[in-house]
């Protein structure tokens, strides 16, 4: 009998790559999908403050070059093949309408992106804001289970990398007072980055949007505390 147990054991092991769980307890696999910055952030006030009192101490200990060293590096650059570089604008179109369906905004921030439809565990079945997820079922593993989930929205994987082949986070959701009837699963996040390319064409929901950090709790505002911990940036 022992023997039996264990025998059990390996081959859900094996089928499962580890997610043994009951029938009743439900896995769902969802993608923090995110556009790194684009720009530099701006420096903040103080650390600029800083930096230039810094330079104006170094100053008064560089060493000092004779005037005709100096002409001759100013002279340098001067000629038919000289270009002005005219840095292109932070402030885009998408920025000036809110236009939150694009990535061409805030280009010094992270991007996430978020669905709006019906998913596993919606209060009524009613659509509602959530990250791109599927339902584990029988995928050879967790990470491939976001990959459908994320592919499904996308269409293909060409423009994506998946960081790492572990969970970023994960929760647990069970009924509440003010939901009796939401079915209790887990839940884990990955994270998938946005790969040479400032467009997709997202399908499979009735809307989305690519918000940042701020903004991302503005649509989960019940899970404000766990989205500042897994997103730190």
């Amino acid at each position: 009998p022992k023997m039996q147990k264990i025998s059990a054991s390996i081959a859900c092991s094996l089928v499962r790559r580890g997610f043994c769980t009951s029938t009743s307890d439900k896995i769902v696999a969802s993608v923090l999908f995110e556009r790194l910055p684009v720009v530099i952030p701006k420096i903040d006030p103080v650390v600029y403050a800083f930096h230039e009192f810094s330079f104006r101490w170094r100053q008064q200990y560089r060493r000092r070059y004779p005037d005709t060293v100096l002409g001759k590096s100013e002279a340098r650059g001067k000629g038919d093949y000289q270009i002005d570089y005219v840095p292109a604008p932070r402030i885009t179109e998408a920025d000036k309408t809110n236009d939150r369906k694009s990535l061409q905004r805030a280009l010094d921030r992270r991007l996430y992106l978020i669905l709006y439809g019906k998913t596993y565990g919606a209060p009524n079945g009613k659509p509602v804001w959530h990250f791109p997820e599927k339902i584990y079922e029988s995928e050879e593993t967790l990470r491939k289970c976001a990959e459908f989930a994320l592919k499904s929205v996308l269409g293909d994987l060409s423009h994506t990398y998946f960081v790492g082949n572990a969970p970023m986070a994960h929760m647990i959701i069970q009924p509440t007072e003010n939901a009796p009837d939401l079915p209790s699963f887990k839940h884990f996040f990955f994270k998938s980055q946005v790969i040479a390319t400032n467009k997709f064409k997202i399908g499979k929901c009735d809307d989305f949007v690519w918000v940042t950090k701020d903004e991302l709790i503005e649509y989960f505002p019940e899970q404000a505390e766990f989205l500042n911990k897994m997103i730190i940036s």
